[in-house]
C-alpha cells in the first residue's frame, strides 16, 4: 500500500495508543503456493512486503486497519459490499462472507485449490475466476464458479474461452457477465447459460497487459487499465451517462489529541466523542461504582381512574373498557413535575370515529357502518337483537352490493308497492320485480330475524343495464368505500323504478325487453307506472317562434339548485317547484329551421305522482353548503316564530326556551336540538292551476288547522304529500362511509307485527333497527349526515289501492318439467314427479336436503393470539336441492332432485362433501335434472305456504343459502332434536350409525340418502320420545348417545360391508326407474 500521495502530517500521530501488530498469513495457506506467482513486476516476495507504520487515514488508524488483515490471515485481493452494506465479501483463494462489526466469518465459499483472482455479486449470484493448482504449479481456470446465494450453494460452472482475470457483472435487460483476460480478450455470457466463441472481443492495449477493469454505475461504459498507464473506454452509445458532480476523495484529519480545548463537563449537549479514545478492556473513569451511583428509572404514569373504575379481574389481569383520554400507543411523561411544557401539553382525544378522522367530526354510534363478527359456529352465536329490538326484519350487509339494503327497505315499507310486487309472477329466470316479490315475503315471515336478498341481489347482477351503469361493484371497491355511495344509490333508485316498470310491464302488455329508459309514454300499462309516473308536457320555443310540444313521462325528479351566494332564504319548496317545472336554454333541433338553434325548453305537469320521488343530488360542496345555509335560515326564523331571538354568539338553553313560551292557539314549540339542520318539511301541498302551471308550497300541522283537511281539496287538484322515507349517506373515512335510511313506518306493518296501531319513525341501518325522533329524519348535518334520497306519499294513498295479496303460485309447479340439460335421458332420473292425488297438505311431512358449492372464498386473518377472525364468510351457492315423500305408501321417494344451473364462477364444487362434479351444473355436458333457481324456489314456496313440515338435518344452513325464511313451526330439525343443551352438534352420520343401524356418506354426500336417513332418524325420535310425551326417558338416551360418542371420538367405525338407506326394500321402486 502506497502512502506517498497523503499529508505527511498525517504520520505524526503517535504511536503510544496501540500495542504494535506483526502481519500473520493464514496457517492453512500453504506458501509453496505462491512460489510461481508474479505479485508485481520486481518480483517481491510476500514475505519480504513491508508493512507500513501506523498511519491515520480515513475512516480509522491504519494499525486497525492492519489487525483486520492480520485476522483475516491471508492476502485480500478481492472485496465487495453486499446490496445493503451490512455485510461484506472478502476473496483469497475463496470467497467468505463477514459481518462489517465484528469481521467475523458468516459463510464461507472454497472456489479455487489454487488463488482468487476476482469475482462479482448481483442479485441472487456470486461468479468467481481465479487460479487452480496443477502439476508444474498454478494455472489460469476456464471455469467460472457461480454459486447461488439464496440457497448457499455452488451451482453448474460456466465454461469461458479466454483466461479470466477480472469479471463483472452488466445487469441491463439480463444479468450478463463480462469476463477480460490479460492480454486484452473480452468474452459477454450468461452467468447461467453457455458461452459462445461468437462473443469474443480484444481490447488493443498500448501495454502487454491489462491490469485493471471496471464498470460504470450506469452500465453505459467499460474501463480497461494497462501496465503502460493507458485507460480504454468502451461504450454503448456516443454520449454515455457519468456522474458529472464526482467529489475529490476525502481523507481524516490529522489526529489532534495533544491541540484539542478543554472541554466543560457541565454542558449537558457537549459530544463526548469529541475526544479520541481506543478500544481498551480496562475500566473507564465514567464506570462510576455502584456505591456512587443508583438508577432512577423512569416512573410510570398512574392508570386512569375511569379504567380502574370499570376494571374486571380475571385471575391477576384486569380487563376494562378504553375510555379514549390518551393518544393511542402514546403516554407522555412527565420528568419533572414543575416542568411547564408538560403543563401546558394540549392531548388531542381519539375521534370517536376511529383514528385518521377529524377530531371535531362525531358520527353517532347507531349511524355507523355495522359488520357481523363472525365465530366458529358462523352466525348461529351472533346477537342480532342486540341491534334490533324490534319486529321488523334488518337486511345483512356481507353479501356482494348490499349497499342497496336501505333502498329495499324504503320499497318495502310502501304498502302498495310492497302488495303489488308480490302479485307479480312472470316466466322470465332473472326478473328482479319476481326476486323483490320473494324478499318482501321473507321480510313478512320475520320476527324480528335479518333476512338477505342474496337472489335479488343474485338476479341484479346479471342486468346488463346494471353493469353499464357501473352499479355492480367489486369486492375491493365495496370494502374500500372506494365508489361514490350518494351518487350510486340515486342511480340505483333510477334505475330500479325502471326495471321495475319495464318487469312488470312485460307480464300486462306484452312488449320486447329492455323498453325506453327513463321516460315512457304508456306508464298506465305498469302498477308501477300508476304509483311513480308523473305526466309532463315538454315544450321547445325556437328563436324562430316555431315551438314543438312533446308528452312523456318520469318516476323520479332531481333537484335543480339556484345560482345564488348571498344567503337568501329559498323555501324547499320553491327549489322543488323549479325542479319540476325545468326552464333551461339549449340547443336543440328545430324542424323549421332544418338546424340547431337556441331554444327555450320548458316543463308543464299534466298528472302528478301518487309517489313523489326525488334525488337530491349532493355530491360537491357547492348543494352542501346550500343546504348549510338554508338549514341556518330557518334555523333563526323558527327561533323568530316562537318568540325568540337568536344571534351567532349565544345558545339557548333548553329551560331557557320553554320560558319563551308558545303563542295561544299555535302547537306547543319544539325544543331548540329539534330546530336545528333542519330545511326539508314534512308535508308538500300541490296545486294544478288551469294555465298548466303547479303551486308548491310548505305544508304544517298549522296549516291544517287553520285551512282544513286536504282531502275535501283533491278534487280541485290540491294534493298534500307526506314525508314517508329519507335515505342518507353517512360519511365515515375510517369504513368508507355507509347509506341508512329514515322509514316512516305506517299502521298497517305495525298491526301485523306487533298487534298495535300508530305510526313510528325508524332508523334502517342494515340489520341494525331503531326507533327515532321525527325530527331527526329531517336533520341533515351537512359535516358527516348528506341528504340523497326523498319520499313523499299522497295522503290516504292506501285507500286508492286494492292491497289483498294473492299467492301467485300454484300447485302446477310441483308437476314435471322439462331439464335444462341436452343430454339427461330417462335411466338418469332420480326422482317421481308428485301425482294430481298425491298434492301434499297442510301438515304434512317432506324430507329436505341440499348440497352447495364456493362461489368465493372464505376472507380471514390470524390475530396476534395464533386465532383465526373470519372477516368474510365464503360466499355459496345451491347446486343441488331434494326432497322426498314423509308418508303414504311412497314414503322415502323422492319427488324434487333438481340439480341447480348456475352462471356465475365456481371456485371449488366440495365434491368431498356435496357429490356435485364439475360439468354437472352445465347444460351442455350434464347428465343430471337440471333446472334454475327461480324453477326450485318456486316449489319450495308453495310447499312453505301450502304449510307442509320440512324434515332434515341442519336445515337452518340449507334455508339460508336458498334464501328462503320459514316458519320455526313448518321445521323439524334433527340437529336439535337429538341435542343436549350447551353440548356439541350431532353429525347425521353418526346418528345414522347409533340410532339406525346405518352407515352412510362412505365416499361422499348424497342428498337423497341424508334426507331418507333424516325421515328415519325423526320417526325413531317420535318412537323414542313417546311422540314428545316422555321427555326424561329420553333424556336418558340423549345421554347414553354422548357417552358413546366421547367414547368412540364422534367417529364410526369404519364399514365392513356398507348399507345404507339405498339397499332397503322400501326404496326399490325408485332404483328399478
Amino acid at each position: 500500500m502506497n502512502f506517498e500521495g497523503l499529508d505527511p502530517g498525517l504520520a505524526e500521530y503517535a504511536p503510544a495508543m496501540h500495542s504494535a501488530l506483526d502481519p500473520v498469513l493464514d496457517a492453512h495457506l500453504n506458501p509453496s503456493l505462491l512460489q510461481n506467482v508474479e505479485l508485481d513486476p520486481e518480483g517481491v516476495a510476500l514475505e519480504a512486503l513491508p508493512v507500513q507504520e501506523s498511519v491515520h487515514i480515513m475512516e480509522g488508524v491504519y494499525s486497525e486497519l492492519h489487525s483486520v488483515v492480520a485476522e483475516v490471515g491471508v492476502p485480500v485481493s478481492v472485496s465487495h459490499f453486499d446490496l445493503h452494506e451490512e455485510m461484506l465479501w472478502v476473496g483469497s483463494h475463496g470467497v467468505s462472507l463477514r459481518d462489517l462489526r465484528t469481521f467475523k466469518v458468516e459463510h464461507e465459499f472454497d472456489a479455487f485449490s489454487g488463488s482468487l483472482s476476482d469475482f462479482d455479486v448481483h442479485g441472487n449470484l456470486l461468479a468467481a475466476c481465479g487460479f487452480s493448482s496443477r502439476l508444474t504449479g498454478l494455472a489460469c481456470d476456464r471455469f467460472l464458479k457461480v454459486y447461488d446465494l439464496r440457497m448457499m450453494r455452488a451451482i453448474t460452472p460456466l465454461q469461458v474461452h479466454v483466461d479470466p482475470a477480472f469479471l463483472r457483472f452488466i445487469p441491463t435487460y439480463t444479468s450478463r457477465l463480462a469476463i477480460i483476460s490479460q492480454s486484452g480478450q473480452c468474452q459477454f455470457c450468461e452467468p447461467t447459460g453457455l458461452a459462445n466463441p461468437a462473443d469474443i472481443f480484444h481490447v488493443n492495449p498500448v501495454g502487454p497487459l491489462l491490469m485493471t477493469f471496471d464498470v460504470s454505475a450506469s452500465k453505459q461504459a467499460l474501463a480497461f487499465g494497462d501496465s503502460e498507464g493507458c485507460v480504454h473506454l468502451w461504450t454503448d452509445s456516443p454520449e454515455p451517462s457519468f456522474n458529472p458532480y464526482s467529489r475529490e476523495t476525502e481523507f481524516a484529519l490529522p489526529c489532534l489529541v495533544d491541540s484539542l480545548p478543554p472541554l466543560d463537563w457541565s454542558q449537558d449537549l457537549l459530544p463526548l466523542s469529541l475526544i479520541p479514545v481506543p478500544l481498551t478492556t480496562d475500566t473507564l473513569l465514567s464506570d462510576w461504582p455502584a456505591a456512587n451511583s443508583a438508577p432512577a428509572p423512569r416512573r410510570a404514569p398512574p392508570v386512569d381512574a375511569e379504567i380502574l373504575r370499570t376494571m374486571k379481574k380475571v385471575g391477576f389481569i384486569g380487563y376494562a373498557p378504553n375510555p379514549r383520554t390518551k393518544l393511542r400507543n402514546q403516554i407522555p411523561y412527565r420528568l419533572k413535575e414543575s416542568d411547564s411544557e408538560f403543563d401546558s401539553f394540549s392531548q388531542v382525544t381519539e375521534s370517536p370515529v376511529g383514528r385518521e378522522e377529524e377530531p371535531h367530526l362525531h358520527v353517532s354510534k347507531k349511524y355507523r357502518k355495522v359488520t357481523i363478527k363472525y365465530s366458529k359456529l358462523g352466525l348461529e352465536d351472533f346477537d342480532f337483537k342486540h341491534y334490533n329490538k324490534t319486529l321488523f326484519a334488518g337486511l345483512e350487509p356481507h353479501i356482494p352490493n348490499a349497499y342497496c339494503n336501505c333502498m329495499i327497505q324504503v320499497l318495502y315499507f310502501l304498502e302498495p308497492v310492497r302488495c303489488l310486487i308480490q302479485n307479480h309472477l312472470c316466466q322470465k329466470e332473472f326478473c328482479l320485480a319476481c326476486e323483490l316479490g320473494f324478499l318482501f315475503h321473507m321480510l313478512d315471515l320475520s320476527r324480528g330475524d335479518p333476512c338477505q336478498g342474496s337472489n335479488f341481489l343474485r338476479a341484479f347482477r346479471t342486468i346488463p343495464e346494471a353493469s353499464a351503469l357501473g352499479l355492480i361493484l367489486a369486492d375491493s371497491d365495496e370494502a374500500s368505500g372506494k365508489g361514490n355511495l350518494a351518487r350510486l344509490i340515486q342511480r340505483w333508485n333510477r334505475f330500479i323504478l325502471t326495471q321495475l316498470h319495464q318487469d312488470m310491464q312485460e307480464l300486462e302488455v306484452p312488449q320486447a325487453y329492455r323498453g325506453a329508459g327513463g321516460s315512457f309514454c304508456s306508464s298506465g300499462d305498469s302498477v308501477i307506472g300508476q304509483l311513480f309516473s308523473c305526466e309532463m308536457e315538454n315544450c321547445s320555443l325556437c328563436r324562430c317562434g316555431s315551438e314543438t310540444v312533446r308528452a312523456s313521462s318520469t318516476l323520479l325528479f332531481t333537484l335543480s339548485y339556484p345560482d345564488d351566494k348571498t344567503g337568501k332564504n329559498y323555501d324547499f319548496a320553491q327549489v322543488l317547484k323549479r325542479s319540476i317545472c325545468l326552464d333551461q336554454n339549449t340547443q336543440a333541433w328545430c324542424d323549421n329551421c332544418e338546424k340547431y338553434q337556441p331554444t327555450i325548453q320548458t316543463r308543464n305537469i299534466r298528472h302528478l305522482p301518487d309517489i313523489l320521488v326525488i334525488n337530491c343530488e349532493v355530491n360537491s360542496s357547492k348543494e352542501a353548503d346550500f343546504w348549510r345555509m338554508q338549514a341556518e335560515v330557518a334555523f333563526k326564523m323558527a327561533v323568530k316564530k316562537h318568540g325568540g331571538e337568536i344571534s351567532k354568539n349565544k345558545e339557548f338553553a333548553l329551560a331557557d326556551w320553554k320560558e319563551l313560551g308558545s303563542p295561544e292557539g299555535v302547537l306547543v314549540c319544539p325544543s331548540i336540538e329539534e330546530l336545528k339542520n333542519v330545511w326539508l318539511p314534512f308535508s308538500i301541498r300541490m296545486k294544478m292551476t288551469r294555465n298548466k302551471g303547479l303551486d308548491v308550497c310548505n305544508w304544517t300541522d298549522g296549516d291544517e288547522m287553520q285551512w282544513g283537511p286536504a282531502r275535501a281539496e283533491e278534487e280541485h287538484g290540491v294534493y298534500v304529500y307526506d314525508l314517508m322515507a329519507t335515505v342518507v349517506h353517512i360519511l365515515d373515512s375510517r369504513t368508507g362511509g355507509s347509506l341508512v335510511a329514515h322509514i316512516k313506518v305506517g299502521e298497517t306493518y305495525h298491526q301485523r307485527k306487533e298487534g298495535v296501531t300508530h305510526q313510528q319513525w325508524y332508523l334502517f341501518n342494515d340489520f341494525l333497527i331503531e326507533p327515532i325522533d321525527k325530527h331527526e329524519a329531517v336533520q341533515f348535518d351537512m359535516n358527516w349526515k348528506v341528504p340523497a334520497i326523498l319520499y313523499y306519499v299522497k295522503r290516504n294513498l292506501n285507500s286508492r289501492y286494492n292491497l289483498n295479496i294473492k299467492n301467485p303460485i300454484e300447485a302446477s309447479v310441483l308437476l314435471a318439467e322439462a331439464s335444462l340439460a341436452r343430454k339427461q335421458r330417462k335411466t338418469h332420473t332420480t326422482f317421481i314427479p308428485l301425482m294430481l292425488n298425491e298434492m301434499p297438505q297442510i301438515g304434512d311431512l317432506v324430507g329436505l336436503d341440499a348440497e352447495f358449492v364456493t362461489l368465493n372464498e372464505e376472507e380471514a386473518e390470524l390475530r396476534s393470539d395464533g386465532t383465526k377472525s373470519t372477516i368474510k364468510p365464503s360466499q355459496m351457492s345451491v347446486a343441488r336441492i331434494t326432497c322426498v315423500r314423509g308418508q303414504g305408501p311412497n314414503e322415502g321417494i323422492p319427488f324434487i332432485d333438481d340439480y341447480i344451473s348456475t352462471q356465475e364462477q365456481v371456485v371449488d364444487y366440495l365434491t368431498q362433501y356435496s357429490g356435485i362434479k364439475p360439468g354437472d351444473l352445465d347444460a351442455k355436458i350434464s347428465s343430471k335434472h337440471l333446472t334454475t333457481l327461480k324453477s326450485t324456489y318456486l316449489k319450495l314456496r308453495f310447499l312453505i305456504d301450502i304449510g307442509v313440515k320440512f324434515v332434515g338435518h341442519g336445515l337452518q344452513k340449507d334455508f339460508r343459502v336458498i334464501n328462503l325464511m320459514v316458519p320455526k313451526d313448518q321445521v323439524l330439525d334433527t340437529v336439535y332434536l337429538f341435542h343436549m343443551p350447551r353440548k356439541r352438534m350431532i353429525s347425521l352420520r353418526f346418528l345414522a350409525w347409533y340410532f339406525l343401524d346405518l352407515k352412510i356418506q362412505g365416499e361422499t354426500h348424497d342428498s337423497i340418502e341424508d334426507a331418507r336417513t333424516a325421515l328415519q332418524l325423526y320417526r325413531k325420535y317420535l318412537e323414542l320420545s313417546k311422540n314428545g310425551t316422555e321427555p326424561e326417558s329420553f333424556h336418558k338416551v340423549l345421554k347414553g348417545l354422548y357417552e358413546k360418542g366421547r367414547k368412540m371420538d364422534w367417529k364410526v367405525p369404519e364399514p365392513e360391508g356398507q348399507t345404507s338407506p339405498k339397499n332397503a326394500a322400501v326404496f326399490s321402486s325408485v332404483l328399478a326407474l
